[in-house]
């Protein structure tokens, strides 16, 4: 699940959970836009995460939302910048947009959603060895929503915020699924203290009820931005540490509020955020693109992104030019990815 690019779900901490700096860069370093072969049927709000070399879409519809949803998974490789459909059997989901999704220990896991009409709050789990599905039933499971996020850890499924057309759902007490006796529990959450530099800042010690952030999760510790609770956009930044349910509100916020966008955390501990809806009045979007270090980076990576700011084709260069500016072999393997 961890490549040297863009990862969806999940990193790998390198020890360090100290914050950096937390000013925002909206200067990156270039993506080239490679032709892929076209997905057939596309579709919106599906869940998307990156597993190996392998970028998995799941479910979605079409417009008019809830007219033509799926529940199909669609692969592609990011190698040979192909798509495909899996075949799948079994317990199928729902037909459903606005679910969440997560892979780990062997298996794709998938809650709620919505049909356009309904909200539900099925688990379900695909089998990666053998591509069948299974529905985990499970007593008191958390109330039906769409627009949410998931983490875990090695005990637990955690399903953070979401909401309906009409309700969200709070921070300070998490629904989790226990792997091990299959039962869904309420993970009591301890707030954020407020902050000695700022002790006339009153704002809560829990994130606002919300559907539609992102969420990106480094190590153990889970970071939600943004979002939207129906007449307010968020800006915010929020840290929770899943060993000890310990929030933290982080004094950094968004370049501008946004709901409806997309984050994802590179293994070093870069977050990326791109996209969302910025104006409720106007229905604006954005085709913004914005990173912030949420941990202390090495000298390496800060390297890296200065010299990809400064040689913005670094990647169309030759071998023997990438030698002669004393480009090291571990760099240059990040340039083939």
């Amino acid at each position: 699940m961890t490549t040297d690019g863009l990862k969806v779900t999940r990193g790998q901490p390198d020890g360090s959970t100290k914050m950096a700096e937390t000013d925002w860069d909206n200067k990156y370093s270039p993506i080239s836009v490679r032709k892929f072969v076209r997905l057939d049927s596309p579709t919106k709000t599906g869940a998307v995460l990156l597993h190996g070399k392998n970028l998995v879409v799941f479910g979605g519809t079409g417009v008019p939302f809830g007219d033509t949803n799926s529940n199909r998974i669609s692969v592609c490789n990011l190698e040979r910048k192909e798509w495909c459909e899996v075949s799948t059997s079994g317990e199928l989901p729902q037909a459903i947009y606005g679910q969440a999704m997560v892979t780990c220990n062997g298996f794709l896991y998938v809650f709620g959603g919505t049909t356009g009409f309904e909200y539900n709050s099925d688990l379900h789990r695909l089998h990666l060895k053998d591509c069948v599905w299974e529905k985990l039933e499970a007593h008191k499971p958390p109330s039906g929503r769409y627009r949410h996020e998931v983490a875990y850890d090695d005990s637990r499924l955690y399903v953070l915020g979401g909401g309906t057309s009409w309700v969200c759902y709070s921070f300070d007490q998490i629904p989790a699924y226990n792997f091990l006796t299959r039962h869904w529990e309420e993970m009591p959450c301890r707030p954020s203290p407020r902050p000695r530099e700022r002790p006339q800042d009153n704002t809560t010690g829990y994130p606002s009820a919300r559907r539609c952030h992102s969420c990106v999760q480094y190590g153990n510790a889970v970071y939600i931005c943004g979002g939207y609770n129906g007449w307010q956009i968020f800006d915010d930044i929020w840290k929770l540490a899943l060993d000890t349910m310990q929030w933290t509100k982080l004094p950094a916020t968004m370049p501008e509020p946004a709901y409806f966008h997309a984050a994802a955390i590179t293994p070093a501990g870069c977050m990326y955020i791109h996209g969302g809806v910025v104006s409720i009045e106007e229905n604006r979007r954005t085709s913004s693109l914005y990173r912030i270090w949420l941990v202390l980076p090495s000298l390496l990576e800060l390297t890296w992104q200065r010299v990809n700011d400064l040689i913005p084709n670094l990647h169309k260069m030759s071998q023997e030019s990438l030698h002669s500016i004393g480009l090291p072999p571990q760099l240059m393997d990040r340039l083939k990815q």
